[in-house]
């Protein structure tokens, strides 16, 4: 199985980062990553410095996302992968290496707005990673924190940018009518052995946010439940109820975080492996469950 890359950490920017305390903290059961300034708020579902990064701006939406390289070799792969398509790279400075906590960082833009930041050597945190309400921790080992999917007008520069300028996987395809003359389409890719590290939907016109969810997996079944109740227990919209994947076997909910985007909180996803065969179309988003719950 290949590992280039995998889901280090997810910017957001938002007009007051401490808003989404409460969700993060109280709602997911993520923990408190490694101090920031006084406009940054961050937290970590593992032993990793930290995935969920908050900062102080006007988007309401992604700001950046964070790909860690396998290692120094893979870096220097993604990069030049990157530059031989044409791909605008950066490299990153010694203070914005210091506020990543990585040892290299290299930024490029995507087609969907959001700009792509390939590192290696994300630090650890300085105490290992425990949550009472995620008394199973979350799967991260190997396969990064979690996913995470965007909407984009730019949907075949997209899926190019993600196949040949940064190297990564299509896992499989969804085509669907969600209702008549509404169709979905999205396609799903990786570059480790999570099923999709990033998911791509097409969008019909520009979207108010690019992204649409984050998903965090547990290593307990149990802690998706309790999940559930902590957001049912909230004011929180919760789009989709309890349900399973069709395409990944994703056993899992999603709620809406007070900025809007979605958090999908899961356990049990199908793995790609060496002899994957099953890039197909898949025609429809759950084999069961998922229904609306609450709206906002």
């Amino acid at each position: 199985m290949r590992h280039d890359l995998e889901l280090a950490y997810l910017g957001i920017q938002v007009p007051d980062p401490h808003s989404l305390t409460p969700f993060f903290g109280d709602v997911i059961g993520l923990a408190p990553g490694e101090p920031a300034d006084d406009e940054t708020v961050t937290w970590r579902n593992d032993d990793a410095a930290h995935r969920i990064i908050v900062e102080r701006g006007p988007l309401t939406d992604a700001a950046f996302v964070g790909l860690q390289a396998a290692d120094a070799t893979a870096f220097d792969e993604v990069v030049a992968r990157l530059e031989s398509h044409g791909a605008d790279v950066a490299e990153g400075s010694d203070e914005e290496r210091k506020v990543r906590r990585v040892q290299r960082l290299a930024r490029t833009s995507s087609p969907w707005g959001v700009p792509i930041e390939v590192v290696v050597g994300l630090e650890p945190a300085a105490t290992p990673f425990a949550s009472k309400l995620v008394p199973g921790g979350f799967l991260t080992e190997g396969v990064g924190f979690g996913h995470v999917v965007f909407a984009t007008t730019a949907f075949e520069e997209a899926h190019t940018f993600l196949v040949e300028s940064l190297g990564v996987g299509q896992t499989d395809w969804l085509e669907t009518e969600l209702a008549p003359g509404l169709e979905l389409e999205v396609r799903f890719y990786h570059c480790n052995p999570r099923h999709h590290t990033i998911a791509v939907a097409r969008a019909p016109f520009d979207l108010p946010q690019r992204l649409h969810h984050v998903m965090f997996e547990t290593n307990d079944r149990d802690d998706v439940g309790a999940a559930l109740d902590r957001a049912w227990a909230s004011d929180l919209p919760i789009p989709n109820g309890l349900g399973r994947h069709d395409n990944d076997a994703m056993f899992s909910f999603y709620v809406a975080s007070p900025a809007g985007f979605q958090v999908e909180v899961g356990h049990g996803a199908r793995v790609v492996t060496e002899d994957w065969d099953d890039n197909r179309r898949y025609d429809r988003i759950s084999a069961w469950g998922h229904q609306p719950l609450r709206n906002g």
